[in-house]
């Protein structure tokens, strides 16, 4: 009779909800749906999309105080605008948290706490200013340790919210679509720290100020990091807008011109030298190219005479 009732509660799929199968549970666009949410314990795809949940509170998604086996939870669309402590303790394996398209604006230092097997964290289109500004301390916890794709695309940031990668072990960093204009020196100096990390910058308003733009370009060209480069563009000022950023700034290279240079002047110097050295002769042999060119004049010029003087012309008929 246990075992009936432990299977029975296992199995059971939760009001306005969808159970595909034992392991996943749909709840899209409902009112209804109140946290801590109670559902199977051995799902393991939960997707609580359109369903106007605001706060996340404490042990959210874990009802009883019990572990879940979820592997993957989506929140987008939910109008989410706050995060408590705790609110995702309970899923030791969730591997893949979806809360795009919300409306953060408060997430505490623990947000993020007890996800030590997280591995992707989808974080676009959500963040107001406020929850940018948090988002660095909710990173820093030693329980993402393990996280390796992070998005925070479409979020209007003109800086990078991390204050390093350090507790992370990320791979993929996507900061499409935001208000970035440049990478500053402590960004850059966190990227090169980080080797493996691979970064998206495309759809971002790069000032192309070369002055200003020094570093982050040496970075593009030398790191190989950013997978998106040739699609950067410019977008101020306005006369260098849409152009490609990787043909901005490229620096000239000096060295090459410098080196064509000392070629040329050691050619000219030989040459120089050639004719120093063989002066005699080619003295002699100017010479003796203006006494033949003398001669050749000479012999027209008597021509010349003869064929001029009707007399000679009369003897020679």
């Amino acid at each position: 009779m246990c075992l009936f009732v432990l299977s029975a509660d296992a199995y059971e799929c939760p009001d306005t909800c969808n159970c595909s199968d034992i392991t996943t549970v749909i709840c899209v666009d409902t009112e209804q749906i109140k946290l801590p949410l109670e559902v199977p314990r051995r799902t393991q795809t939960l997707t609580l999309n359109r369903n106007n949940i605001s706060v996340l509170t404490e042990r959210a998604f874990s009802a009883n105080g019990t572990d879940m086996e979820l592997l993957a939870l989506s929140l987008e669309h939910n109008n989410i605008r706050e995060i408590k402590s705790c609110a995702f303790c309970g899923l030791p394996r969730l591997v893949s948290l979806e809360l795009s398209y919300n409306r953060l604006m408060v997430m505490t230092p623990d947000a993020f706490c007890g996800l030590g097997q997280l591995r992707n964290l989808y974080l676009n289109n959500t963040l107001m200013a406020s929850g940018a500004s948090q988002l660095p301390s909710a990173l820093s916890t030693d329980s993402l340790c393990n996280l390796q794709t992070l998005d925070l695309s479409g979020n209007r940031l003109k800086e990078i919210p991390l204050s390093g990668f350090g507790n992370l072990n990320l791979t993929t960093l996507i900061l499409t679509n935001n208000s970035i204009a440049t990478l500053n020196k402590h960004d850059l100096q966190k990227f090169n720290e980080f080797k493996e990390i691979s970064v998206n910058l495309s759809q971002n308003p790069f000032e192309c100020k070369c002055d200003k733009l020094k570093e982050f370009y040496d970075w593009l060209k030398n790191s190989r990091q950013c997978v998106d480069l040739e699609t950067l563009k410019c977008a101020q000022p306005e006369e260098k807008k849409d152009i490609p950023l990787v043909n901005v700034c490229k620096p000239q290279d000096l060295g090459s011109y410098v080196l064509l240079g000392i070629v040329l002047a050691l050619i000219g110097v030989v040459f120089l030298m050639v004719l120093y050295l063989n002066r005699r002769g080619i003295k002699r042999w100017l010479n003796n190219i203006r006494e033949a060119c003398r001669d050749q004049m000479e012999v027209y010029h008597y021509r010349y005479e003869q064929d001029s003087d009707p007399r000679l012309a009369n003897v020679a008929v």
